[in-house]
């Protein structure tokens, strides 16, 4: 068996899948073909044959009518030519009674057997005279029976000439199927092959951007879908090369300016006996400070880079403790800024992991302060979580009183690094919105931005409803 398998595997690999779906249906139809022409020769065949057989019945039953008692030996024909009448003959049942002149039909065991009613009449093919023959054995009367013979060359001639006929037919539909076979291979195979050239042209330009044509509509089939599915992974695949392009070279933009201050920095240090204690001072608290901003950039491209959360223990949040606990924070990391939340009603719980749900709320709140703390300076930033609709999921609003949101920028907020212009002079890196968004929708929730009423930017997180 392993040998078998062993010379099989060989010849799969040496013949494409186009060769070997046309050999297969060439077979198969070459295989219907001969069958159907097999089938057609044995039913000719038969028929010819029935034709002969009903001819010697009727042959039996105008001699027995004719010689109602004839003794045993010849009753008629010769049987040498073709045109000639039936032979006849008659048998009897003892080997003793046979008449001292041979007949002209051989008498056999079985035909004695007829004689003596032992035995149902029969047909039997003979030679006479050099010729094929067909020859019908049957009752006769009371220990005789009789045989009659036809020259039967002219139903092996039929048969002959419909055997040449069903082979030309059998060879036309072996070479159809061949055609046949060829046709369906390339057509069918037509999208896959433009799947495949896709591929290696993908492959050696490295340019996701080709696309499958497709058929128009109302052709469609399992081929077609796979096209379809293999178009969608390459809009796909593009869409995450864009990205990772667009965050390397956003990473690399934002970088620049901390390192260059780094370096800076730290060759004002070297010179350290050339500064005043105040000037040390004042550059390694930058120094500090800068170390501090590169490794929370660089901790946050880690995190986008992956886009995705890692899986960590979920378990049941109370998110009325949990925001109160990010304000709180919030209030201390900007005490310029006054934080208004409202009283909540109730504490509703969700299904998350606390570190990251905390991350998302200090990522909104840090965000609206920073806006209240240059624009609007004694307006507070407004804290409101509540359950909008009985039997909801909670929704937790975060609101400042700054410029608002232009109407081009709403789009594009929560992009990777995309700050608008009335921003790009404050601190940040324009990825703290983009890591909310991406914990959200790991925790099956709605961050949205929106133009809030009176001026300002509104925040909304909207949790789905059950566990």
């Amino acid at each position: 068996m392993s040998g078998r398998r062993g010379l099989g595997a060989p010849w799969r690999r040496r013949r494409p899948l186009r060769t070997r779906l046309a050999l297969a249906v060439t077979a198969a139809v070459a295989l219907v073909a001969v069958a159907v022409c097999a089938g057609a020769f044995l039913v000719v065949r038969a028929a010819l044959y029935h034709q002969l057989d009903l001819s010697l019945t009727q042959s039996a039953r105008l001699a027995a009518q004719r010689n109602p008692d004839s003794a045993p030996g010849s009753l008629a024909g010769e049987c040498r030519f073709l045109a000639a009448p039936a032979c006849a003959e008659v048998v009897p049942a003892d080997p003793s009674a046979d008449p001292a002149r041979p007949g002209l039909l051989p008498v056999r065991p079985a035909a004695r057997e007829v004689a003596a009613g032992e035995r149902a009449p029969y047909y039997t093919d003979i030679t006479l005279a050099g010729h094929p023959a067909r020859m019908l054995t049957t009752d006769y009367a009371a220990g005789r029976a009789l045989q009659v013979a036809l020259r039967a060359d002219p139903v092996e001639d039929g048969i002959e000439q419909a055997s040449r006929r069903l082979v030309l037919a059998a060879v036309a539909g072996v070479l159809l199927a061949a055609v046949l076979g060829y046709g369906v291979s390339r057509t069918g195979l037509a999208p896959v092959t433009r799947l495949t050239a896709t591929a290696e042209r993908i492959a050696a330009t490295r340019d996701p951007r080709h696309r499958i044509e497709l058929p128009p509509p109302g052709r469609q089939d399992e081929i077609t879908r796979l096209a379809e599915s293999f178009n969608t992974m390459l809009g796909e695949l593009e869409q995450s090369v864009t990205a990772q392009r667009r965050l390397v070279a956003d990473a690399s933009h934002e970088l620049r300016t901390p390192l260059t201050a780094l370096r800076t920095n730290a060759e004002l240090l070297a010179r350290a006996d050339r500064l005043t204690p105040e000037q040390r001072q004042r550059a390694s608290a930058a120094l500090g400070r800068q170390l501090r901003e590169v490794t929370n950039l660089v901790g946050d491209l880690i995190e986008l880079a992956r886009d995705e959360e890692p899986r960590q223990l979920v378990e049941r949040v109370r998110l009325g403790a949990l925001v109160e606990h990010c304000v709180d924070a919030a209030r201390e990391h900007w005490p310029a800024v006054a934080f208004q939340r409202s009283a909540p009603d109730g504490d509703p719980a969700v299904s998350g992991v606390p570190a990251r749900l905390s991350r998302l709320v200090g990522n909104l709140l840090d965000n609206a302060a920073k806006f209240s703390a240059r624009e609007a300076a004694g307006l507070p930033v407004e804290v409101d979580l509540r359950v909008p609709v009985p039997g909801g999921g909670p929704e937790l609003t975060v609101r400042d009183h700054g410029p608002g949101i232009d109407e081009k920028d709403l789009p594009h907020v929560f992009d990777r690094f995309y700050r608008a212009g009335v921003v790009r002079a404050l601190p940040g890196s324009g990825l703290g919105l983009a890591m909310a968004r991406q914990i959200a929708l790991a925790h099956g929730a709605e961050l949205t931005a929106e133009h809030a009423p009176g001026g300002g930017a509104l925040f909304r997180l909207t949790f789905p409803a059950g566990p």
